[in-house]
């Protein structure tokens, strides 16, 4: 289970940093941020990114002890959205022994 949430993780990071570089490179977002914020589901999906940002924060500040790493995190989390929880989540797979699963990787606390 392990071994293929780490594939499927790694595809999904490589996924996402190909599509935010190709589309950065096609569209500018602070010049087209006006008209985005003026669609109802643009803003709906923003309140919804936030939201799961927030529960994927609250997590992380579970695991991690130092304040300085929950608040760098907490910084990539939503400068960088999906492509910084990846990365986050798949730090932790690697790092798990044999025979743990994901039970550890949700419950653990780093010491």
């Amino acid at each position: 289970m392990i071994n293929l949430l780490k594939f499927i993780f790694s595809a999904l990071l490589v996924f996402m940093c190909y599509k935010v570089i190709s589309t950065s490179l096609e569209s500018n977002l602070f010049e087209q941020w006006n008209f985005l914020g003026s669609i109802p589901w643009m803003r709906a999906t923003l309140w919804d990114f936030y939201a799961n940002i927030f529960i994927i924060t609250l997590w992380m500040f579970y695991k991690e002890k130092s304040i300085i790493l929950k608040i760098s995190i907490a910084v990539l989390f939503v400068c960088l959205g999906s492509i910084a929880t990846l990365a986050y989540v798949l730090v932790y797979l690697f790092k798990l022994k044999d025979g743990e699963g994901v039970k550890e990787l949700l419950l653990r606390r780093e010491v």
